[in-house]
């Protein structure tokens, strides 16, 4: 695989450059020396050119030595920065870990609720046509609105009745006080009727004996 494939980072590519640049001068000079080397006296023309390519190597291994450097300072920020992401995401993961929970627990709350067996589901309610007739306005409404309105009005009735209940009652109470008081009169008369007619016994007897 080519070095530009393998290397697709923009902030890398001057390293890569000079890292390219600086070995090509490397097998320049090394060339050049190699070239040179059947000369046993160098002149002073192939000093000055073997001092400049060094000139030059130098230079490169300079820039190579900076953006080196500067690489290894871009790594480690970039490795401190991968572990604070890297953090993040774990904290990010733990937080979406206890929402599933936490929704799965409400999932199951809400079943819970959905399936219990409400008291008021067993109310002996008026029948919903019955009560829909009354109200027509009320058709409309939600199961969990509509609930509410027919059990105030069942307890609304059986306030109603009860207090009628009552008054029959008092009512019922009032004729038998008065039954029972009538029963004592017609007694006390009875009593009266008896003695009368022991007393016209006791009249009858002593005149037919005076006869």
């Amino acid at each position: 695989m080519a070095i530009e494939e393998l290397i697709t980072d923009a902030t890398l590519q001057p390293l890569r450059n000079t890292s390219e640049a600086t070995l090509a001068q490397t097998l320049s000079v090394l060339a050049w020396l190699e070239d040179k080397a059947s000369t046993s006296t160098p002149s002073l023309q192939d000093k000055l050119d073997l001092a400049q390519q060094q000139k030059i190597l130098n230079a490169y291994l300079a820039k190579l030595r900076g953006l080196h450097r500067q690489a290894a300072f871009g790594a480690r920020s970039t490795k401190q920065e991968t572990a604070e992401a890297r953090q993040q995401v774990d904290r990010l993961l733990l937080q979406l870990q206890n929402l599933y929970y936490e929704q799965r627990h409400l999932m199951g709350e809400i079943a819970a609720c959905e399936g219990y067996d409400h008291a008021y589901m067993h109310l002996p309610l008026r029948p919903l046509d019955e009560y829909l007739a009354i109200f027509p306005e009320q058709a409309g409404l939600p199961e969990h609105d509509l609930m509410p309105l027919r059990i105030e009005h069942e307890k609304q009735e059986r306030e109603r009745m009860e207090h009628e209940r009552l008054e029959l009652v008092k009512i019922k109470d009032g004729l038998v006080k008065e039954n029972t008081k009538t029963k004592d009169e017609l007694r006390k008369m009875d009593e009266r009727l008896e003695a009368m007619i022991d007393g016209f016994k006791s009249l009858e007897e002593g005149l037919q004996k005076d006869l």
